[in-house]
């Protein structure tokens, strides 16, 4: 903890007790706003849950599982982060959504709408006028809806920035977690409305450029975000002809460092592939359909890149506090082949980069993949 800055937390303890006790000290009695944390999805989440719970009752926490954690050693794993947001400088509120197989859009945009007027009034009575808002959005990385969440969450909150990532359970792809209301919960999703008296921006970026090769989509599941055939040829085979590896062994290390990237709004943006299938079809991390334009990414310097990234965004806080981040899984994955990993984290380590690796990454109304994706807040 940085003096007069965010309560920021990191403990291998394995016992959910035992880590949670390490937060309590360092809290060491700073009044605090609400609370932020990530875990390892290998945390007993009831256990964990009621010990946070009993930490710091009838202030807002939430957080979510991770498929990895970013702390000051850079990349992590088996640990917990905890960031806290003091109440002098700080104000946060919760809203929370679950059932998302049945997520209503309309009455969705009136609950935020609501929700970011209220938050936004009752700050202005606590820390006064002309503060930062933000929207700290996390959300089921298995449930198939950040795409529809996002941009409806987005659109409600009006000019208030939405940044946030999708949970993760390591690579096992069986069952995630949120936590808000003292729980971790499936299917469900939370925005945290964090308003500051202290500078804070968002950013997205991603360290990948357009390759020259462009293929089409012409047999897809939308729904399960399944890619059957690409150029009307079985879509595993024909990524791997383009790649130009075609006798590769397909696994998450090869989909991260060969990632498919398509065309919106002016930009391009990664689509992850998650698995491949027996059937030799791809299933993606973001939505994907029939009549889809994709090339495959090729990298750029990395670690320049975020370098760049980071110090840019510096120059619109000033002095950065930290930054709390959403990194791609599949970021870490190709960091580690390529062997720039400890690159990576000696330069989060000096930025004071703090979060977790997701499933996913949302910015504004877009549902991402193979970002870093964050919001840096300032002195």
């Amino acid at each position: 903890m940085s003096a007069d800055g965010l309560v920021a937390v990191t403990t291998h303890a394995s016992e959910p007790d035992a880590a949670v006790a390490e937060i309590a000290r360092a809290i060491a009695g700073v009044p605090l706003a609400g609370g932020l944390v990530f875990c390892s999805h290998r945390f007993e989440r009831t256990e964990l849950a009621a010990a946070l719970d009993k930490l710091m009752p009838g202030i807002p926490l939430f957080g979510c599982t991770s498929a990895g954690e970013l702390t000051t050693r850079g990349y992590d794993s088996d640990s917990l982060v905890f960031v806290g947001f003091p109440a002098d400088a700080f104000h946060l509120e919760l809203l929370p959504f679950t059932d998302l197989d049945n997520f209503d859009p309309e009455a969705a945009r009136k609950q935020v709408r609501h929700f970011a007027g209220s938050c936004r009034n009752v700050a202005a009575l606590a820390l006064g006028e002309g503060l930062s808002h933000v929207a700290l959005f996390l959300v089921d990385g298995l449930s198939h809806r950040e795409e529809l969440l996002t941009m409806t969450a987005q659109e409600a909150l009006g000019e208030i920035e939405l940044i946030g990532g999708s949970s993760g359970d390591g690579l096992a792809f069986k069952e995630t977690g949120i936590f808000f209301d003292g729980h971790f919960q499936r299917d469900a999703a939370v925005i945290g409305l964090l308003s500051s008296s202290r500078q804070m921006q968002a950013f997205s970026a991603n360290h990948y450029r357009p390759g020259g090769e462009r293929m089409v989509i012409t047999e897809a599941d939308a729904e399960t975000r399944t890619a059957f055939e690409i150029n009307a040829v079985p879509a595993a085979e024909e990524y791997l002809r383009v790649v130009g590896q075609p006798s590769q062994t397909l696994d998450a290390a090869f989909f991260a460092s060969h990632p498919l990237m398509v065309r919106t709004g002016g930009e391009y943006h990664v689509r992850s592939i998650q698995s491949a299938n027996a059937d030799g079809s791809l299933t993606f991390y973001c939505a994907i359909d029939r009549g889809v334009v994709l090339t495959v990414g090729e990298p750029v310097d990395r670690v320049a890149a975020m370098r760049e990234l980071f110090d840019q965004t510096e120059g619109k806080v000033g002095q950065i506090d930290h930054i709390i981040a959403f990194d791609c899984v599949l970021n870490r994955i190709d960091a580690e082949r390529r062997q720039v990993a400890h690159e990576v984290s000696a330069l989060y380590t000096e930025k004071g980069v703090i979060g977790f690796n997701t499933y996913g990454e949302q910015f504004r109304t877009a549902h991402v993949n193979q970002t870093i994706s964050g919001l840096a807040i300032g002195r």
